[in-house]
């Protein structure tokens, strides 16, 4: 990020602290305010200089994950720095719907999961989206959750039945998992959205889950967990929550994408240096209190605009655990073949990154 005193657009300049004075005053979520756009009392600056000149219209899909991208779209910061773009947001329950959006072409940026985006991009679908952003790389909030007490590790699990939304990065580390295991086909795994695992959990219907927050909590009040999405990676299989668009879009937009990654790197900024403040965007997003919304912070890591255009990930590494994710998804028949080497390697969109991180 520069250090320059001239102001630059779409380059962050830290303005937070207006945010921080604005979410402290109360120490607490603010009457009315719900949900975005729902009647947000506050004022909010833009992180950069606005730019009224940016008209386009974005149709963004978002996930209940703890990440930036939910401290943006509760602050309405897009809205605040493209003041004439026509921004619309929409929900999705998991990567598996993002791949449907991006399938049906109903969305344009949505927060999605490595696997899935990987699956996008793979045959058959063969969709061409580009990664945007790394809003984090997950650790323990994925995670196996197990009900009988008994069952201590994954192979108390031979022939009982696991829930995973398919599709999605947690589907993925229990793929992995259980290939590691020896247990591929000895185990049965079912697809639920995760609001149906928690039913079917409830129902006695299900033995474990391999989910997220905010049900990864409601399952811990029953069970307890065997393995996390931190052990998958050390077998090999890192998963990241990304933000993608579609190559159309992006390449249509370029003035869109400088003020979105500028905007997502306050985002990032926020959860790590005033986690408190963040806390309560992701507290209302999710229905959650500002103390249960900082605690699951501590299952992601967030990388910094200067950490995400380094080597480790728009640098490099990120192309190389797509391919390697491919690698994975074909073996075990989620993709019907690799694509091309450059598909995997032109996946991470870095133009935005690299400019905002100058």
């Amino acid at each position: 990020m520069s250090t320059s005193s001239t102001p630059r657009p779409r380059r962050v300049r830290l303005l937070a602290a207006s945010l921080g004075v604005v979410l402290l005053l109360s120490g607490c979520v603010q009457s009315g305010r719900t949900s975005h756009p729902d009647n947000f009392e506050g004022e909010i600056s833009c992180p950069v200089d606005p730019d009224p000149d940016i008209t386009t219209s974005a149709r963004l899909a978002w996930q209940a994950i703890p990440n930036g991208d939910l401290v943006i779209k509760d602050l309405e910061l897009l809205e605040a720095c493209m003041p004439s773009a026509s921004i619309s947001w929409v929900k999705m329950n998991s990567g598996g719907d993002v791949i449907q959006a991006f399938g049906s072409e109903s969305v344009d940026i949505a927060q999605v999961g490595s696997s899935p985006a990987v699956k996008s991009t793979s045959p058959p679908l063969s969709k061409d989206i580009k990664v945007l952003w790394i809003s984090d790389v997950i650790g323990d909030a994925e995670s196996l959750i197990a009900k009988d007490p008994a069952a201590e590790e994954l192979a108390d699990l031979e022939g009982k039945t696991i829930a995973v939304p398919f599709g999605s990065t947690a589907h993925y580390s229990l793929l992995t998992a259980l290939d590691e295991a020896g247990l591929s086909g000895e185990v049965g795994v079912i697809n639920l959205a995760p609001d149906a695992i928690l039913a079917a959990w409830q129902r006695d219907e299900i033995d474990a889950a391999w989910i997220w927050e905010p049900t990864l909590t409601q399952l811990l009040e029953s069970g307890h967990p065997i393995l996390s999405s931190k052990d998958s990676a050390e077998m090999g299989a890192p998963t990241f929550d990304l933000v993608a668009g579609t190559d159309a879009f992006v390449t249509e937009n370029p003035e869109f994408m400088a003020m979105w990654t500028a905007v997502q790197a306050e985002g990032t900024r926020l959860l790590r240096d005033e986690p408190e403040v963040a806390s309560v965007s992701i507290a209302v997003q999710l229905g959650i209190t500002p103390q249960e919304a900082e605690n699951l912070l501590t299952g992601y890591i967030y990388p910094t605009l200067e950490e995400q255009a380094g080597p480790d990930y728009f640098g490099g590494g990120l192309a190389d655990a797509f391919r390697g994710t491919a690698e994975f998804l074909e073996a075990q028949q989620e993709i019907d073949a690799l694509a091309e080497d450059a598909v995997y390697q032109e996946m991470p969109y870095a133009d935005a990154i690299e400019e905002a991180a100058q």
